[in-house]
């Protein structure tokens, strides 16, 4: 609470002592819901008129609560950007109630939880999840208290005392910097802000949102303003009980829940604060319209951006003209404007939709349209064919059948809607519970569609007109003549008014006669993969499996079959894998390989848009087997769907034009991967320098400029012809139905016996005890200032059930204090993760941190860290250490929330060959008998950077741009010796007196070491066989 304001707690706790005399208003319990939804849900409003979602599921095993506030960027002084993301970071440290800084997190790991925060523009939102039943294992009541009201009691403190402790402020300020700087070379970000900088400095859409140490301290304590105190008052202004949205969600009865929520939130003060709205000014106003922007981007990518103000949808929400319209100018199918303009090799992607800005404010309609090399010659011309779609809509009136055909997806998709994450589903519905929507609607009121309104329809499409449109293009080459900075991002531009004889001839284009358009262009027909069976036979099971059973296994066709008994929905998911070992035997191979599942999902592109509007989905790429299929969605039409898959596969002709669209983008996509943020690129260097066979991608690069159109032809040949399918059927599917799949698989694509001999073996690197190797790589990116490391312990086999349990335990008893320690006091960056590391066969534990400081500093600050937890576990109580087991505990044992969860874990197991189905149960088992003594035995052998039996692997990834941290890093680096202190002061030698090996010969690093023994499976296969069963 603020000094300020302090004083008047003797009148805050009078209004509590009233509040809590008030009965809480029950607004509603009777919730539009998803059939199969067996929560029970009440909205209530407190005296302060904090309005609440209160969920009762009594099969949670994660409790959630979430609170949003109606207040965000937007709301910054114009001075000082950024003053509403940075309350969000100083905000979590500490509470009058609970002051030591990071007590939240501390109380949140013990019980299996996590917290985060974002901030928009009218809202901010704060969520966490923790486990759901007390420590004991019972159902949790008002006497066996479950973690989520020690939760709730921190959580409800950050809206009614928060401290903004002096000693924070510097560190979350420059953790607010080190976010900016992570975001300043994203394409994403850059484009964004542009468009931002360039509207209305009247209207708060131009602010920029993230902030930087710069506008947040420098600047204004430059001229005498007590910083702290602003970001206090800020809290003070706009944190009022009145524009906060809570949803918790947990195992108790919804009667507790409201008492919990009563007694913890009603004490957070009620200003009475209006509703943020913006309605004076627009974003766009007309001197801000008619204008054409070129911009540079950072990754070589080439865009179309058309972009028009809008309707205010705000209280459309039975009807959302928008998604009427979006729908037909985002379509793909035949008669489409993506349809034209790939037929011509002008795009490789479109996009379209309305996006609301702010409360009082229209919103925008925007159409994404990612160009060729040729689509940017004609990018005109592209603009033309938008505009004769819209006339071709303006000429025709709304179609109540197409309405008709998008309300009955949305219902469906509503009816059998699965659960979420507990934390994911209370974050976005208290989002939700700022909107104006009936309180029964607040589950379904965004996802269904309720009335046709032709006259709202027709509104929108009047909307985009070419007078009421700016446009930006984005490229590295065209048009050159950049002029101009934008001001916080950097990016290059140039912005003018579009050429009028252009406008005249989009404005004849958007009032063409049909005999004047384009005939290619017409509405779409109807869809056909829109599923009519939506039946589920559910038979009562005592237990469900939890291991698929192999229902067909010959040298062709291995199938694994499990016919949903958890979930109930009219869903399933064909996975296939077709092992060919010639796909990987050489990065030439790889990339040939690569473009040629591209070019199936190119060829499938038309035909396959109406099977993803009606909820079917599909997939063709690489596993590290060979080829990987993927078919999911409603199951009625999914062998449709299927067979049209396999035929292209098997039959695709490659065309020369398609060919070099595909290859060309491929080139950019390699590039571009390589102007990624670093700490997304470290991990494949790690993966590469683990693994037995495995390419980086300059190895893919350098192979891709030669490949012809003939030679993956010829290579598409070999890659099916002989081939070994493992395929797994999840869902609502029968059994004689998974096999005829697996029947359809084999009969389309005819593929010759691959000998088991040659089926390949996936294997790890083993490094020895001992060992300490380093790679270094410089990043391509030369603006990029951010430095990268992954410092990766090796410890064993994936397949030990201690090892795993052992380093599922170090997870999580090092996860809480190397974020606190690293990131938060230390400020080494804002990416900081530390974590297991699963290869194919071994497991292993990592740290990665992005930042302006040189990695050896970092590395430094790693081995210090992991010294001083040396201490940190040998002197944990043994009321801590059994908290941290009951956390791994819960967490492995997590219920499964929907059937893709499920299939992904079953696959994952059929993939790595472990068939360890029942891997959740066995760690969690194994776990549980694991005492302190061999946990400090185990990091002495494997952790601490003093043991003689460590092995190590440093990734360093290092930047070509400077900083002026990067350069405070190196002078401090160059006199940072390898000790550090114990907390009595006594130096340590922290390191095992090992000095690394530089790897600059790749191939000899890898000769050096052993590889690993491939998967050996937890359980045989024939255990699984259930092949001569009556079906």
């Amino acid at each position: 609470m603020s000094p300020a304001t302090s004083e008047h707690r003797p009148a805050a706790d009078a209004v509590l002592r009233e509040y809590l005399h008030k009965p809480v208003e029950r607004v509603t319990d009777q919730l539009e819901k998803p059939s199969l939804d067996d929560r029970e849900y009440r909205v209530i409003r407190l005296s302060n008129r904090l309005e609440a979602l209160l969920v009762h599921d009594h099969e949670t095993d994660k409790a959630s609560a979430a609170l949003d506030v109606n207040v965000g960027n937007f709301s910054d002084e114009d001075d000082m950007p950024g003053m509403a993301h940075a309350v969000e970071h100083l905000l979590f440290m500490g509470t009058k109630k609970y002051p030591v800084e990071n007590a939240y997190n501390v109380y949140l790991s013990s019980h299996s939880g996590s917290s985060n925060a974002y901030t928009g523009s009218n809202s901010t939102n704060y969520f966490f999840d923790i486990a759901a039943k007390p420590s004991n294992g019972e159902e949790p009541s008002e006497t066996n208290l479950s973690p989520l009201y020690g939760g709730l009691d921190r959580f409800a403190q950050f809206f009614i005392e928060p401290l903004f402790l002096p000693s924070t402020l510097d560190r979350e300020l420059r953790a607010v910097d080190s976010e900016n700087k992570k975001n300043l070379q994203i394409d994403q970000w850059r484009l964004h802000q542009l468009e931002k900088s360039l509207s209305n400095p009247k209207h708060p859409y131009c602010h920029f949102s993230t902030g930087n140490f710069e506008v947040l301290k420098t600047n204004p304590e430059a001229e005498g303003i007590d910083v702290r105190q602003k970001f206090i008052d800020f809290h003070t202004k706009h944190y009022s009980a009145n524009r906060m949205k809570l949803c918790v969600l947990g195992r108790e009865p919804l009667d507790v829940l409201e008492k919990w929520v009563a007694e913890l939130f009603s004490n957070v003060l009620n200003k009475n604060l209006p509703q943020n709205r913006w309605e004076e000014e627009v974003p766009f106003t007309k001197e801000h319209l008619g204008i054409q922007c070129f911009a540079k981007p950072v990754m070589d990518s080439r865009e179309l951006n058309l972009f028009f103000p809008f309707l205010d949808e705000e209280h459309l929400y039975e009807t959302q003209p928008s998604k009427y319209i979006s729908h037909l100018v985002g379509h793909e199918g035949p008669g489409s404007i993506m349809a034209y303009i790939k037929s011509k090799g002008w795009a490789n992607s479109l996009s379209a939709g309305a996006y609301p800005i702010c409360p009082g404010t229209p919103g925008t309609f925007d159409c994404q349209i990612r160009l060729t090399k040729e689509g940017l010659k004609h990018y005109k011309e592209i603009i033309k064919v938008f505009f004769q779609y819209i006339s071709l809509l303006k000429e025709t009136p709304p179609q109540e059948w197409i309405f008709e055909e998008q309300k009955g997806m949305a219902d469906v998709d509503f009816k059998f809607k699965q659960k979420t994450p507990a934390s994911r589903f209370t974050s976005k519905i208290c989002s939700v519970m700022q909107k104006p929507l009936p309180r029964e609607w607040l589950l379904s009121g965004q996802s269904r569609l309720r009335r046709f309104d032709p006259t709202s329809i027709v509104k929108g499409i009047d909307l985009l007109r070419p007078d009421n449109m700016r446009m930006t293009i984005v490229s590295q080459e065209f048009p050159g003549d950049w002029d101009q900075k934008e001001k916080w991002y950097g990016t290059e531009y140039k912005a003018e008014s579009i050429p009028k004889d252009f406008l005249e001839e989009l404005s004849r284009a958007v009032n063409c006669s049909a005999a004047d358009r384009l005939p290619a262009l017409h509405l779409p027909h109807k869809n056909q993969f829109i599923p009519t069976k939506l039946e589920v036979e559910k038979k009562e099971v005592e237990k469900p499996a939890l291991a698929p059973r192999v229902i067909r296994n010959d040298e062709i066709v291995r199938t694994w079959y499990k016919k949903d008994d958890t979930f109930w929905v009219p869903r399933a998911n064909l996975i296939v894998s077709g092992k060919n070992p010639i796909i990987f035997a050489s990065a030439v191979n790889a990339v040939k390989s690569k473009l040629f599942t591209d070019l199936v999902r190119d060829a499938l592109e038309e035909y396959s848009y109406d099977a993803e509007l009606a909820g079917l989905d599909y997939n063709v790429t690489l596993d590290s087997h060979g080829l990987f299929i993927e078919v999911s969605g409603y199951n009625d039409k999914l062998p449709v769907l299927l067979e049209q898959v396999l035929i292209t596969m098997r039959d695709l002709e490659i065309k020369e034009e398609r060919f070099e669209i595909i290859k060309e983008r491929l080139i950019r996509a390699y590039k571009n991967s390589e102007l990624q943020q670093p700490f997304t690129q470290i991990g494949n260097y790690v993966s590469w320098l683990t693994s037995e066979h495995d390419y980086v991608v300059e190895h893919l690069v350098a192979e891709l400029p030669a490949i012809t159109a003939d030679a993956v032809q010829q290579f598409h040949k070999q890659i099916m012809s002989q081939l070994h399918i493992e395929a797994y059927v999840h869902g609502n599917v029968y059994k004689e139905d998974a096999l005829k799949l697996t029947d359809m698989l084999e009969n389309i694509l005819k593929p010759q016996i691959l000998p088991k001999e040659e089926w390949p073996i996936i294997r790890s690197l083993d490094f020895p005890a001992g060992s300490n190797y380093l790679y270094q790589k410089t990043l391509k990116d030369l603006a990029n200032v951010n430095h990268c490391i992954e410092y990766y312990l090796h410890i064993g086999d994936k397949g030990d059930r201690t090892i795993r349990a052992k380093t599922q335990l170090l997870d999580q008893i090092m996860h809480e204090p190397a974020f606190d320690q690293l990131r938060t006091k230390e400020q080494l960056g804002y990416v900081v993760f530390s974590g297991l590391r699963g290869s194919a066969t071994t497991y292993g534990f990592r740290f990665i941190i992005q930042s302006e400081r040189t990695s050896e500093y970092l590395e430094s600050r790693i081995d210090s860290f992991l010294v001083a937890q040396t201490t940190s576990i040998a002197d944990m109580s043994d009321t801590e250490f059994e908290s941290h087991k009951r956390s791994v505990i819960i967490k492995r044992l997590e219920k499964l929330k929907n059937l893709d969860q499920e299939t992904g874990r079953h696959w994952s197991q059929i993939a790595n060959e472990y068939y360890d189905f029942e891997a959740a149960q066995r760690d969690a088992a194994r776990v549980k008998e694991l005492t302190k003594t061999e946990m400090v035995e185990f990091y002495n052998t494997y952790i601490n950077p003093t043991s003689p039996t460590r092995a190590k692997l440093v990734v360093q990834l290092i930047a070509q741009g400077t900083s002026p941290k990067s350069k405070e890093a190196s002078e401090t680096g160059s006199n940072e010796d390898t000790t550090t202190t114990t907390t009595a002061g006594d130096a340590i030698n922290a390191t095992n007196g090992t000095e690394p090996f530089l790897i600059r010969d790749v191939r000899e690093f890898k000769a050096r070491l052993s590889v690993t023994a491939g998967a050996r499976p937890i359980r045989e296969l024939g255990e699984f066989e259930e092949i001569d069963s009556k079906l």
